[in-house]
């Protein structure tokens, strides 16, 4: 049986859907989509804490559905801009799970994980398959890809 490992890169996902579709990702339809007869090695999120109840509840629902939530605190600079970037932890946690399975599953669009999915497919022989929406997905992020699966209405909540 393949063995997979979901990297979850949520506060993309969360803002790419709402910009494109004005509809929240559905992590459920998504779960079963992404691991059908496959192996679940490791999943996890990699979320944003703003320390807020319903944020609260959206990481339980997570967590119920199967993945390992990771949070990093909300940084408000000085300036009024923010923090909240996982591209680092989820690079070094791709690398490593990459030894205990046959596929990264990387849902995001973000066009820096163009290198990871190089580096994944032709030094350490993995297969990468991305999920993103269309419209905001880096070219060179999809070119880089195993696989590319649009994240689309049947991936959205109703």
């Amino acid at each position: 049986m393949e063995k997979i490992a979901i990297l979850v890169d949520v506060q993309n996902v969360y803002y790419t859907c709402r910009q494109i579709y004005k509809r929240n990702f559905d992590y459920n339809k998504f779960w079963s989509e992404a691991t059908g007869g496959r192996e679940v090695v490791k999943a996890a999120a990699y979320a944003i804490d703003r320390g807020d109840r319903k944020q609260y509840e959206f990481q339980n629902i997570l967590r119920s559905i199967g993945f390992e939530v990771k949070l990093k605190p909300f940084t408000q600079r000085s300036d009024g801009s923010a923090k909240g970037d996982w591209d680092v932890g989820i690079t070094i946690d791709a690398i490593e799970y990459s030894n205990l399975v046959d596929t990264i599953v990387l849902v995001s669009g973000d066009g820096d994980f163009d290198i990871l999915a190089h580096k994944l497919r032709l030094d350490r022989g993995k297969k990468v398959e991305v999920y993103g929406v269309p419209e905001l997905t880096a070219a060179s992020l999809i070119n880089a890809a195993s696989k590319f699966t649009p994240i689309e209405k049947k991936l959205l909540l109703d």
